[in-house]
């Protein structure tokens, strides 16, 4: 199968990107240097295409008793213009995707969803919609998606804007506005981000997705890094973000990645009807972890990678790795892995077997870097 293209393809071919497959979808890995544009995020800027993720948007009069239906979180109580972090769970509770919704009125929710989840996402919340009064509609393919992430990307955003009254430095995290962008062109900014640092998602139409990322591009200057795939990946990292098919899948539930935070079951006082998978979430949080997810890290050079297993002083493996690299911020090998509940104590030192070779690594807090 022929590999898809983001409406920003031809920028990234014209910069010099190093172009993988990636969900499906031709997508940039990195322009020039891994280390350089995480390090440009770390304290300048980065610009990212995020074009290959799915936009949902969902309208009308149950948009609200619909969600609060087929989502773990409480979307009622998402106020106009702001954005929630929640996850589609399975009857089971197992995790199908962790998702951003964004409220744009009161009766239109868009859901955006990994690209690798995008269609069991949108045929999920089909199949839930029977019995409310509500529309679905998939709107990827007209819809692009561009990061600014970073120090300085409100300064940068700000002067992409082309009226005085688009200020977008009130916006508090997760709260997103209607913009103009220099150039006539119509944006919904979000105050969001994968990268642990300040930043920004631009919502453009896909026909005007190169010139957006053009005028970021002149804005910037010196100031902003065109990044790949790889940044995103070790700057995620280091923040302590999940990643679907890695921190999260379907045989994992929110409890496990230590975000049972994003399921509301109600109170006494503010009860909440049934959702998709309520009972077994509920006998999850009742009977406590069995494995939790940590982060590691470690002193010698080679990094843990996905999949390797952690084990115990007899070579027993005990849990496994779900994402590392060495840290260009850190300057060390970190990582982040489940492990059973009784070494998650950070400072535990833990076993990873690297190829046959025990490498000693210690469990962390997440995240494993806090901007300043």
């Amino acid at each position: 199968m022929t590999a898809r293209r983001t409406p920003l393809y031809d920028e990234h071919v014209a910069l010099g990107a190093t172009v993988v497959d990636f969900a499906g979808w031709d997508m940039p890995v990195r322009y020039t240097s891994d280390i350089a544009e995480h390090t440009a995020v770390r304290t300048s800027a980065g610009l990212f295409d995020l074009s290959h993720m799915g936009e949902i948007s969902v309208r009308g009069s149950d948009a609200v008793p619909f969600l609060e239906y087929a989502l773990v979180g409480r979307m009622g109580a998402v106020g106009l213009y702001r954005a929630k972090y929640t996850m589609l769970c399975a009857p089971d509770g197992g995790v199908i995707d962790d998702l951003v919704e964004y409220r744009r009125d009161w009766d239109h929710f868009v859901i955006v969803a990994n690209a690798s989840n995008k269609d069991v996402v949108l045929a999920e919340l089909q199949a839930r919609a029977q019995g409310f009064e509500v529309d679905i509609e998939d709107e990827s393919a007209t819809v692009a998606l561009i990061a600014v992430q970073g120090p300085a990307s409100e300064d940068i955003v700000t002067r992409m804007t082309a009226r005085d009254e688009d200020n977008i430095a009130v916006l508090p995290y997760y709260a997103a506005t209607s913009v103009v962008l220099a150039g006539d062109i119509h944006a919904f900014v979000a105050r969001t981000g994968y990268t642990g640092e300040d930043g920004f998602e631009l919502f453009v139409g896909a026909d005007e997705a190169a010139e957006v990322w053009r005028l970021a591009l002149a804005v910037g200057g010196d100031a902003i890094t065109p990044c790949g795939l790889s940044a995103r990946d070790t700057l995620r990292l280091e923040a302590g973000m999940p990643l679907y098919g890695q921190e999260l899948s379907r045989d994992s539930t929110p409890f496990d990645a230590g975000l049972g935070r994003v399921i509301a079951f109600g109170t006494d006082a503010n009860p909440r009807g049934d959702f998709v998978g309520r009972g077994a979430l509920e006998a999850a949080r009742d009977a406590g972890p069995t494995r939790t997810l940590v982060g590691l890290v470690g002193d010698g050079r080679r990094s843990p990678r996905p999949g390797y297993p952690v084990v115990d002083e007899g070579g027993n493996q005990v849990g496994v790795v779900t994402s590392g690299a060495p840290s260009p911020t850190l300057g060390r090998p970190i990582g982040m892995a489940y492990v059973p509940p009784q070494a998650a104590e950070p400072g535990t030192v833990v076993g990873i077997d690297v190829r046959g070779r025990r490498e000693e690594m210690t469990v962390a807090a997440l995240p494993l870097y806090r901007r300043g």
